[in-house]
């Protein structure tokens, strides 16, 4: 069933992709944007995969909470640190170069914690765990930083600013799901790699175990969790050095202008300074990248502790535990493609009104997990889910749309490498606060601590709400001119 959904989603995407055509783009033109654009995205989504399996360790109790906590903080916060030098340098060299770097880093260096966790299962004391993994995940991060910036610098090529609302969805699904394999996904894994399993993962549990020959095996292979991801990018880097173009003149076809904020734009980008300067002297990237930082706080700080805050209380919704990833994916749709239909149909392409909007849907979901967090396991998860489709939405228009949009094609990857940084930093942040106060008796602290960010988002969307690059604006104005004749 769940296969079912997962290719259901693809289809409607990429049947949108192909029916939103609004500049009258070729049928040669559309098919060779989509060969870019696609595994570009499914590449990114699979970098999830290989990003969250760290959290699958801690809820097959290989490690603890706090030492989760611990490692995935430091490699979020390396993640984030590394975004302000990867950006200029995506600028530089292209989305393909930095989506392949990106993918094999993330692929070795998973490879490497597998084998780590090798070791540490058959001898405890031949490897510190805690801190092989902290230093091989951070690693893993900093190349897994790349995947990001590198989709939205191939986007700002081939997507002309009128269509990066229906982009931001398509990236928000993609996001969505990568989060369906980071969890789901994983979550079978562990269960196949786990002696005596008979559920309904029966014929994957023998595929896993005739393939990695563990029938005898006296050791549980949870390494495998990094092993697999490792072996699914690699194949993806094959398909991205076949298929991706970064622009549509490297394909064949004539430069795309996209009036952005790169349209008419003479600032001088000629060196990693001058791109880095570009855009942190921008207000708007700046303001886009602290909605960003309370969007990171939020999704993380929800789908991270939500299977666990169940494991501990005892408050969970089994439904919901046991497709985590699928619930997160389809509302993380949802939100992807609200957000991206509303910004370009009724705000004129401005993204800050339905980041808006969803931070208002987000502070009402949290309140009621303030209210409800010691009596009410149904409002909780469903407010959790609330959550989940909303700060997708946001975390899709704003880092994946706004900052193309203002950062304009020249900057595009830095501007993107800012915003996504502070989403970032506020990953790291919640990791590191929610890993020191959450016990199995603190679990109420858990809601009070998101809630605050909600109206943080909310203030600095109302700031950004007329916000619009000089490119689009005169676009809009001859559209407007065209209209009146």
């Amino acid at each position: 069933m769940q296969l079912l959904i997962l290719g259901a989603a693809l289809t409607y995407i990429i049947t949108l992709y192909f029916m939103r055509n609004p500049l009258r783009h070729s049928k040669q033109f559309m098919w060779r944007r989509f060969l870019s654009w696609f595994p570009l995205g499914m590449t990114y989504a699979f970098m999830y995969m290989a990003r969250y399996n760290l959290d699958a360790l801690a809820t097959a109790e290989v490690i603890t909470k706090a030492q989760k906590s611990q490692i995935s903080g430091w490699g979020f916060f390396v993640y984030a640190v590394s975004l302000f030098s990867t950006g200029p340098l995506i600028d530089k060299i292209g989305g393909k170069k930095g989506m392949m770097m990106a993918a094999m880093g993330a692929c070795l260096f998973n490879v490497l914690m597998g084998w780590s966790l090798y070791l540490y299962l058959h001898d405890q004391n031949s490897v510190n765990i805690v801190m092989t993994l902290t230093i091989l995940y951070s690693l893993n991060m900093f190349f897994q930083s790349f995947g990001a910036i590198s989709t939205i610098k191939v986007k700002s090529f081939w997507f002309h600013v009128r269509e990066r609302g229906t982009f931001g969805a398509i990236f928000g699904t993609l996001i969505s799901l990568g989060v369906y394999f980071a969890f789901d996904w994983t979550e079978a894994i562990v269960k196949a790699v786990r002696p005596g399993f008979t559920g309904e993962s029966y014929f994957f549990r023998e595929m896993i175990q005739s393939v990695f020959a563990l029938q005898h095996s006296e050791v549980t292979a949870f390494w495998l969790l990094f092993y697999i991801p490792a072996a699914i990018l690699f194949v993806w880097v094959f398909i991205d050095l076949l298929l991706i173009k970064d622009s549509p003149d490297q394909a064949g076809f004539g430069k795309l202008e996209t009036y952005d904020a790169s349209h008419g734009d003479t600032t001088d980008v000629s060196t990693w300074f001058k791109i880095l300067k570009s855009v942190l002297t921008n207000r708007v990237i700046l303001m886009i990248g602290i909605i960003e930082f309370t969007s990171g706080i939020l999704r993380d700080g929800v789908m991270k502790w939500y299977r666990l805050f169940a494991k501990d209380t005892g408050f969970g919704i089994a439904e919901i535990i046991s497709n985590w990833g699928l619930w997160a994916c389809v509302t993380g749709i949802i939100g992807g493609f609200f957000a991206g239909w509303i910004s370009d149909k009724y705000f004129h392409s401005r993204r800050a009104p339905v980041a808006g909007i969803l931070q208002v849907v987000m502070f009402i979901a949290c309140l009621a997990m303030v209210l409800t967090v010691n009596t009410n396991p149904l409002v909780m998860g469903i407010s959790c889910l609330v959550i989940m489709m909303a700060v997708i939405g946001v975390h899709s228009i704003m880092s994946g749309t706004a900052t193309a949009d203002f950062g304009g094609r020249k900057g595009a990857a830095t501007a993107t490498g800012v915003a996504d940084g502070f989403s970032k930093l506020g990953s790291s942040f919640q990791e590191f606060i929610l890993g020191a106060i959450i016990t199995k008796e603190t679990w109420h602290y858990w809601p009070s601590f998101l809630l605050p960010f909600t109206l943080l988002g909310l203030f600095f969307a109302i700031k950004l709400w007329r916000e619009l690059p000089e490119g689009t604006k005169k676009y809009l104005a001859e559209v407007e001119k065209i209209k009146l004749r």
